[in-house]
């Protein structure tokens, strides 16, 4: 068998007119295919048509698409009255909301019309693939074919593939999604797939490191924006997809992956949750926001030089960057038992190191050499530090042109701490074969806007370097959370780069 995706008479179905049917019935359409759309309630069927019809018409206006193309388009969008017109369906999909007893409904209406050659594929965006097609007649032509809100401007759309699934229907999925002008993934059933498990970690370790008091959430943004290059920091982006959501999923996802604490988050996330703070939505989340959106009274992630930079060093680690941020001053190698000691630190904490290392912890300064530090530089201090010396080397790299944020003592200051523990689960996922390296890294840049994958930003970091990270912080912190993949383990003591296949 097999779904010839380039046929002009192909026919989907799309059960829901929500905004993810809508979005999937629209790249349907401008793929050139004849589309059935049926809701529950006919009048928002009609509804969905019309919003449909004017983001189309609004991309006439854009120059995006010829207006003769849109006039035959909207002869390709019939509104179903009943399942029994998804008869002539190739393929269809459902996009009702998350109920698994919701959905199977569904399920059992469509098998009792489609014909058995027919795809039928949820637009589930986490319960598993095996529990909805469970009581399907037809295990074998049931699928996962997740799509991104919002469909018609998200590239990425997860093909999940479900234990009794065919090959055939995989390749059909793929194809048609293609069709679309989507980029498919094609992704093993799992709690989550692939783009909501791997974004646990950007979040969640956000959280443990304000949970642990290291740093507030405008510092923590800021360093994942300037010196990782994300888009948006895990406040930000908690705010924005709003705490009703990302909570509760978090639960979910945690209880699904088996009480992984890899995935696991903080009490802070649930007393927003309590508390009604959703974030953008609600005027008030991590951050406090306007009627338009827009965030107010956010407080400054910047270290606020309170004397003169420092004019002598003790530098114990080597970095290139080291001339330019600290231009200037007298670097020196031996410890004078005055001047600030700078260190650079992978993975480990400022009083570890300065116990293991017998330095006087009130003078050392450690710096986060990993990342962009072209605009922003983190600087760490154990507890009982002397300030002056935290104040005399954030005071020497401001002069030198960037901004400092200074948190409190942690394993893997910020930015190493996010950025390997994002590596660190998309190797796990690569290690249970959710997908192919590249499929996984792929994914999460379309589906996510991240600047890199997660194991692209392991050889980022250097293999080596990211598993000492994860190995190091489990050992300081005691908790599994931060155990490495096999898969990284691996490629770390052989000298191979993240993507080596098995």
């Amino acid at each position: 068998m097999e779904l010839n995706t380039k046929s002009d008479d192909l026919l989907i179905g799309v059960v829901g007119g929500g905004a993810m049917g809508q979005g999937i019935v629209q790249v349907s359409l401008e793929g050139g295919m004849k589309v059935v759309l049926f809701d529950a309630k006919p009048e928002s069927a009609n509804h969905a048509k019309d919003l449909i019809f004017g983001r189309l018409e609004r991309n006439v206006e854009k120059g995006r698409l010829e207006k003769n193309v849109l006039e035959n388009i909207k002869q390709n969008l019939i509104l179903a009255k009943d399942f029994s017109e998804f008869k002539k369906c190739d393929v269809v999909i459902e996009a009702v909301f998350e109920d698994i007893e919701v959905k199977l409904d569904v399920f059992k209406e469509i098998e009792n019309w489609v014909a058995p050659n027919c795809i039928i594929a949820s637009n589930t965006s986490s319960l598993p693939i095996a529990s909805l097609g469970r009581y399907c007649e037809h295990q074998n032509r049931f699928a996962g074919l997740h799509f991104f809100n919002p469909v018609p401007l998200m590239r990425l759309v997860e093909v999940i593939k479900g234990p009794s699934t065919d090959d055939w229907v995989i390749e059909g999925l793929t194809n048609l999604g293609k069709r679309m002008g989507r980029t498919p993934v094609v992704v093993r059933d799992a709690p989550g797939f692939l783009v909501n498990t791997g974004g646990r970690a950007f979040t969640t370790e956000a959280l443990h490191i304000l949970h642990e008091g290291v740093a507030n959430p405008a510092e923590v943004d800021a360093v994942m924006r300037d010196c990782a290059h994300f888009r948006m920091g895990p406040f930000e982006l908690m705010d924005l997809t709003g705490v009703d959501i990302n909570y509760p999923a978090s639960l979910i996802m945690h209880e699904q992956n088996s009480y992984d604490p890899r995935i696991r988050t903080v009490p802070y996330h649930k007393s927003l949750f309590d508390a009604g703070r959703f974030g953008r939505k609600t005027g008030q989340g991590n951050y406090r926001y306007n009627s338009d959106g827009e965030m107010i009274d956010a407080p400054s992630p910047d270290y606020e030089v309170k004397g003169e930079g420092a004019e002598k060093i003790v530098l114990l680690s080597e970095h290139d960057i080291f001339s330019d941020i600290f231009a200037g001053c007298n670097m020196t190698a031996s410890d004078d038992d005055i001047s600030p000691i700078v260190v650079s630190l992978l993975g480990t904490d400022c009083a570890t190191f300065a116990s293991i290392n017998q330095l006087d912890h009130r003078r050392l300064v450690a710096i986060d050499t990993t990342g962009d530090l072209s605009r922003r530089v983190t600087l760490m201090t154990s507890p009982g530090s002397n300030l002056e010396n935290l104040d005399a080397v954030a005071g020497l790299i401001c002069n030198n042109g960037r901004k400092v944020t200074a948190i409190k003592d942690s394993p893997g200051f910020i930015s190493q701490r996010i950025r390997a523990m994002i590596g660190n689960l998309g190797c796990e996922m690569a290690n249970i074969q959710l997908a192919s390296p590249e499929d996984i890294d792929l994914a999460m840049r379309l589906g996510l806007n991240y600047p890199m994958g997660p194991l692209e930003i392991i050889d980022d970091l250097g293999v080596k370097d990211a598993f000492g990270i994860m190995q190091t912080m489990q050992e300081i912190t005691g908790d599994d959370r931060y155990r490495p993949s096999p898969w990284l383990r691996r490629r770390a003591l052989l000298g191979l780069s993240a993507y080596t296949s098995a």
